[in-house]
């Protein structure tokens, strides 16, 4: 049914591509008073019947989102969000500076230690057109993929223009930034922050996420030009995503 009630507290879960928005979403779902209706400018996203809401004006789809959502019966929801990727705001480039005037809005930024890796497992997903993985059951891996310098550098300036544009549009008091790897380490710690930053009762998890990791092969092994990129980006800015650390969280 449509939510005609006095809105709920609004919420925006934001973050590049492949950095745990699902995941954090599935979540987040698990609690009794919070609601997020999955990607509100993906055409295609189940979670919203009416197909044709991305003709309407800005201010329309964030009505739609925080005023008119789509709810179900079992919840009595306090507090209603939607997830955006950063592309997604390329594609209509007004619409970040509309989202940050939403009255009370509060912003779950998520990141990734190491772009590269977010990249990675973007065009992985591309390539495949497997975007989530429910089972274990599924031992095919993603494929290698190759990585040109230029998409490289360009996304990597893109998610460092983007934090920095979540970072600056916000007060401190209204943003909580989770890193991705540590979401995946210690999702019970991080969702007990989120139940605090958005001022919902603590619950604690159920265990049952359906997601599974897509990807748990280190880069070097599935950029198949990672040394060609390694020696590009050696002594500059971005050296750091192509260290590799035999202990680090499996990538997804």
């Amino acid at each position: 049914m449509t939510h005609t009630e006095p809105a709920p507290q609004p919420f925006a879960i934001l973050g590049m591509p492949r950095t745990g928005t699902h995941y954090l979403e599935e979540l987040l779902n698990e609690h009794p008073n919070v609601l997020s209706n999955g990607e509100l400018l993906n055409t295609y996203d189940a979670n919203w019947p009416d197909k044709d809401r991305l003709l309407r004006s800005d201010r329309e789809l964030l009505e739609l989102a925080y005023l008119r959502f789509p709810t179900s019966s079992d919840k009595k929801v306090t507090h209603v969000g939607c997830k955006i990727n950063e592309p997604q705001f390329q594609e209509r480039p007004r619409f970040f500076d509309e989202l940050a005037r939403w009255p009370g809005l509060k912003v779950i930024l998520l990141s990734r230690t190491n772009t590269l890796e977010s990249l990675r497992s973007l065009v992985q997903a591309r390539q495949s057109r497997q975007w989530l993985k429910f089972s274990c059951d599924d031992t095919s891996p993603p494929p290698r993929v190759k990585l040109s310098i230029a998409s490289c550098e360009d996304y990597f300036r893109a998610a460092d223009d983007f934090h920095a544009r979540v970072a600056h549009s916000y007060a401190s008091t209204n943003l909580l930034e989770i890193e991705y790897e540590r979401l995946l380490r210690e999702p019970a710690a991080c969702l007990e922050r989120a139940w605090q930053f958005l001022g919902v009762p603590a619950l604690q998890l159920s265990g049952r996420s359906n997601l599974q990791r897509l990807e748990n092969r280190p880069l070097d092994e599935t950029v198949e030009n990672f040394e060609e990129l390694r020696r590009h980006f050696a002594g500059g800015p971005y050296a750091r995503f192509f260290e590799l650390d035999d202990a680090a969280v499996p990538q997804g």
